[in-house]
């Protein structure tokens, strides 16, 4: 089987690729999902503030996935769902279909297709208990965030009655308000870090609105209890995240949710054989979100963990008609790529290299800091000149900001070699 384009990933993120890359004219396209329907993990999300810059109305996360699940309908974009993508292989760079997708599901069993261009769009996946040494037996009532959420929207059971959370993700954020209003007693969230990892709007409205306290710079350091979740000790750290011994403080619960970050599903994208950043444990990307292999583009949470799915929906958008364009022949022609560097207290930008000739009239600079910092200027330079200026009263870490880099910008200085994004002066608050 050939297609023209594939696009791994039926969430948020594909299905927005997908009717941009069909509204600039691919036909021949597929979406190929694991779940059994579309919409990712807008499914289960079904509290508000969705949609606000998208639709300009406040939306639920059904609602907002079924806008774009509707769309993909009404242009007749096939899909496939209950289908999982087992491996994504290069065929080599002369060949008309460079990419060999293989894919099974119950009805066709294991099957291959030999794609011109394809779009990653897998999402990300939470940190599990074992990637964060927290010592004490395996007893039930030790979930995920998300999981928790799944099991409280989409299936009606409630995980338990007292609940500890550890991490400040805006999942856990939410699902600390969540908890609360079926019941159950959350006793306090938990933070590694001397910052929270969300929203600050989803601190105000799920922890502060409910009286539940959050302690940073406090992780678990034991959990109680063989068959079941009898309590947690939560302890102060130092600096280097080390527990401060005397700190230790019993909290008797029954449940723990994990809240401690969001990982890209990158497996097949290293498969493939992409260059990977550290910094975001996505794909390394260029002015049009193509990786460095040709044909090959990222959008959404595999690209770099976002905290609004409207900037996703935006992106992966650009993603779909970008490789529309590669399809068709008509990527404009480039003068080289330029790279961008994350410096003074930034971590990455998205993308990671623009090339000034392939660029529209203003190119969107994502990017996250490493800390709080409070009343900086934002800068990007080039070549020895300040490009972009502005003061902020405060940047976070769980806040995405962005910068809108002007192709007349670097029109305007000769022979640019490199394009750098800080934070002017930084000092952590």
């Amino acid at each position: 089987m050939r297609k023209d384009l594939v696009i791994v990933g039926g969430g948020p993120a594909g299905l927005a690729a997908a009717i941009a890359a069909r509204e600039a004219g691919v036909e021949d396209l597929v979406i190929l999902e694991r779940d059994a329907r579309l919409g990712g993990i807008l499914n289960q999300c079904i509290h508000n503030g969705f949609g606000l810059h998208t639709f300009k109305e406040e939306l639920t996360g059904p609602e907002y996935a079924d806008r774009f699940v509707r769309q993909v309908q009404a242009l007749g974009i096939p899909y496939k769902l209950h289908t999982m993508v087992v491996d994504l292989a290069r065929q080599g760079v002369h060949s008309a279909c460079p990419v060999l997708v293989t894919a099974m599901n119950q009805k066709e069993g294991i099957y291959t297709i030999e794609a011109r261009a394809l779009i990653l769009a897998m999402g990300c996946r939470e940190r599990p208990r074992g990637a964060l040494n927290i010592p004490g037996y395996r007893p039930a009532g030790v979930y995920s965030a998300g999981t928790a959420q799944r099991y409280v929207n989409m299936e009606g059971r409630l995980p338990g009655r007292e609940v500890v959370i550890l991490g400040s993700g805006d999942i856990g954020l939410i699902m600390a308000r969540r908890m609360t209003l079926e019941g159950a007693k959350v006793k306090l969230v938990a933070e590694l870090m001397p910052y929270s990892g969300g929203l600050k709007r989803n601190i105000v409205q799920c922890l502060d609105d409910f009286g539940i306290p959050l302690r940073l710079r406090t992780t678990v350091v034991d959990i109680q209890g063989k068959e079941r979740v009898e309590g947690v000790t939560v302890a102060q750290v130092d600096e280097q995240g080390r527990p401060i011994p005397g700190t230790e403080e019993e909290v008797p619960c029954d449940t723990l949710l994990l809240s401690c970050g969001l990982i890209p599903e990158n497996e097949l994208s290293a498969a493939l054989g992409v260059g990977m950043n550290p910094a975001t444990n996505g794909p390394f990307v260029n002015e049009s979100l193509e990786t460095d292999m040709e044909g090959v583009f990222a959008c959404g949470n595999v690209l770099h963990v976002h905290d609004l799915v409207d900037y996703v929906s935006e992106e992966a958008a650009w993603a779909g008609k970008r490789a529309a364009a590669y399809l068709q022949g008509s990527l404009e022609e480039g003068v080289g790529k330029v790279p961008i560097r994350a410096a003074g207290g930034v971590r990455y930008t998205v993308p990671s290299s623009v090339d000034p000739g392939r660029m529209e009239e203003e190119q969107i600079l994502r990017f996250r800091v490493g800390n709080v910092y409070r009343d900086v200027c934002v800068e990007v330079s080039a070549g020895g000149h300040v490009l972009y200026s502005r003061r902020k009263r405060v940047l976070t870490p769980g806040e995405m900001e962005q910068v809108a880099l002007k192709r007349a910008w670097l029109e305007q200085i000769p022979e640019v070699q490199e394009i750098v994004v800080a934070v002017n002066n930084p000092a952590a608050s």
